[in-house]
């Protein structure tokens, strides 16, 4: 399959453009970004010079003419509607990474994302691209919505026991840990070396976009709070719900687990807290959870590579499934140690 990748100069398209490198069923053929249009993807991403030696940077308008059966978008939130109505209607399956297709009410974007949605037509035909939870939906879509990093770290954790109606659906609390990667590669204040360096500090605090996604994805309502840690990648999910079963322990907990996720390859339940370096430069997402007794509340962690289970692995592996490819093609099933 031809492949075009649009917005590839930002950390999510760069990895994009990295692990299509090694997939056996899809072929770039195109990657843009306007900002370096004209631009070799080895001058402006060393990394990839040794897959990309004669790859060029294109105008992000060029995919609008391109001969490609699948784009994945990586633009900022709010551009995507400004191409993907024309794809589709030609007929070109769409994978976005943005947050333009993730809610299906587009008054949501109106209240969280404080701009009207260009394509509300669109919105019915996407599909949610968490593949844990919602596989056979994605078998032939055309038009994925990829999940944001914080609602898929918070949604593997939290999910299994909402759907088993164990954990009240109201009051929850979701704190996370982000690496600046998660930011984008825009300069900002909180980016700086200087401030980021030894410091941590939440941000979003009410009104994350983040929470709508969250809350429609599980069914409750929450409180999240995002912060930002001085690494590069990585995420880590600790998250609190009220228990409603009677004599619902830790033991109980890790065996929902573990059966919810027992056939999904890039889950993993650990016993011990997963730590934020865990799934490093992989495709997992790590969980664990536990029942205090005093309290009656649950703790449910996960952690993730923010840049590719919370980005482009997780686009990669939701195609792979829209397309009837192995879920894991091209896909790393192990992270980097130490």
């Amino acid at each position: 399959m031809r492949v075009g990748v649009v917005g590839a100069t930002g950390y999510a398209g760069l990895e994009i453009l990295r692990l299509l490198a090694s997939h056996d069923e899809l072929d770039v053929v195109l990657a843009t970004g306007d900002s370096n249009a004209g631009k070799s993807v080895a001058h402006h991403a060393p990394a990839l010079a040794a897959l990309y030696s004669e790859f060029t940077f294109a105008p992000t308008e060029a995919i609008l003419e391109a001969s490609v059966d699948v784009a994945f978008f990586a633009l900022p939130h709010g551009e995507s509607q400004r191409y993907v109505p024309a794809l589709v209607e030609r007929g070109i399956n769409v994978v976005d990474l943005g947050a333009d297709f993730r809610l299906k009410d587009a008054s949501d974007y109106s209240e969280w994302y404080h701009d009207e949605h260009r394509a509300p037509e669109l919105l019915a035909r996407s599909v949610y691209g968490l593949v844990e939870r919602h596989r056979k939906e994605l078998v032939g879509a055309s038009l994925i919505a990829v999940p944001g990093c914080y609602p898929t770290a918070s949604a593997l954790a939290l999910g299994p026991f909402l759907d088993r109606g164990v954990i009240a659906n109201e009051g929850i609390i979701v704190n996370a840990l982000s690496g600046a990667s998660g930011a984008g590669r825009g300069p900002s204040d909180r980016l700086h070396f200087s401030r980021l360096a030894g410091n941590a500090e939440a941000y979003g605090l009410l009104d994350h976009r983040h929470t709508i996604e969250i809350q429609r994805e599980i069914g409750a309502e929450i409180l999240f709070t995002p912060h930002l840690v001085p690494t590069s990648r990585g995420e880590l999910v600790t998250a609190y719900a009220r228990v409603l079963e009677p004599n619902f322990d830790s033991a109980a907990a890790m065996d929902v687990l573990r059966e919810t996720y027992a056939d999904d390859p890039f889950v993993v339940v650990v016993d011990d807290p997963p730590t934020l370096k865990d799934p490093l430069g992989s495709n997992l997402c790590f969980l664990s959870a536990r029942v205090d007794a005093r309290t009656g509340w649950l703790v449910a962690m996960s952690s993730l590579d923010n840049l590719i289970k919370g980005a482009a692995g997780q686009a990669i592996q939701a195609w792979n499934v829209a397309a009837g490819f192995d879920e894991t093609t091209g896909l790393p099933l192990s992270g980097v140690t130490p």
